[in-house]
This record gives structure tokens, sequence and C-alpha cells, in this order.
């Protein structure tokens, strides 16, 4: 029966230990440590990527809506490309620009008066997209109150992020930004 005896004497000892406690909870709290600190990292990538979508398509509704009349086939493919610059240092092959002009009557109906697509790596925009010309288009109210009688340019940006590391979160993240521009000008703009 002694040894039973021994065994609370070596359990007591044992509790009262401390060497070696701080490599212990170091080894319990690392893994939360390296999540959090992988998981901050992808985050401020998403959003990092999420501003520069934003500039890629202010900068295009922009750069086209200080147009005088009429845009040329080569300024349109600068526009496109100085757009997915912005990009930088990020893939510009994954993003999807469109650039759409929006009659509106004095009544407030939008249709497409013509739409221009353009996708990272391509060497030239194309014409076809989503919105065929004289479709309507679904402008917000407030902007339909604003330009009544005008052209609207409307400039979209898709991206889809995929994360870092794929630790925190695996799958691809849809990124959309749009806005809406008023010619400065007040004219009509052409494209060919």
């Amino acid at each position: 029966m002694r040894p039973f005896v021994k065994k609370p004497a070596m359990f007591t000892r044992f509790l009262r230990a401390r060497k070696g406690s701080a490599a212990v909870e170091f080894a319990l709290i690392l893994p939360v440590m390296l999540l959090v600190y992988i998981g901050t990292m992808e985050a401020s990538a998403l959003i990092s990527m999420d501003r520069k979508v934003q500039s890629v398509a202010s900068s295009m509704g922009d750069l086209v809506s200080r147009t005088n009349t009429s845009l040329t086939r080569a300024q349109m493919r600068d526009f496109f490309s100085a757009a997915s610059g912005i990009m930088t240092p990020y893939d510009a092959s994954k993003v999807r620009q469109v650039v759409t002009a929006i009659s509106v009557s004095s009544s407030g109906e939008a249709k497409v008066a013509w739409s221009r697509e353009y996708v990272g790596g391509a060497s030239d925009y194309t014409v076809g997209t989503q919105y065929p010309r004289d479709s309507a288009y679904p402008l917000p109210q407030a902007m339909i109150d604003i330009a009544k009688g005008h052209m609207v340019i409307a400039a979209e940006a898709t991206y889809s992020y995929t994360p870092l590391y794929g630790i925190v979160f695996d799958q691809p993240v849809n990124l959309y930004r749009s806005g809406f521009y008023l010619p400065r000008f007040g004219g009509i703009i052409t494209v060919p």
C-alpha cells in the first residue's frame, strides 16, 4: 500500500510546480494568435482590394464624363487600361469594367444609349454588354430626378478576390462597385 500513498504527494508536487507553465500557456495561445494574425491580414487585403475596385469604377466614370462630345476607340481603350493600372500590385486581368451611357428623357425614362465592357488583359474592349442599346436601365430615382433630359454615365467594376492563404476563409469574394456621373459639358457623349 505504500506506493498508493505516495501518489497524492506526487500529484501535489506536480500542481505546485511552475517550471514550464509559460511554455504550456504559449502552446495553448499560439494557434489562436496565428489565426487572428492571418485573419487580420486577409481582412486588410480584402478591404484594400475593395477600395481599388471602387477607384477603378469611379476613375473610369470620371474620365468618360469629362469628354466633350465623342470618344475615339483608342481613348476608350486607354481609359480602360489606365483604370486597370489602379489595381497594381494585384492581378488586373480579373477586373471587369463596364461603362454605360444612359439617356434620361424629360419624363424620366432611362434607356441605354451605348455600353462598353473591358476585361483586364484583353487587347480591346467589347461593344456588347449585358445592357443592349435602347433597353431600360435601372437608375436610382434620385439620379433620374437630377438627370431628366440629359445623359448619365454609369461605371461598374467587378473583381473576384481569392484569399491569400485560404486559412480563415477559402471561398472567393465577389467585389462590385458602381457610380453614376453627369457629363461635365452637358452634351451627348458618343463612342464608336
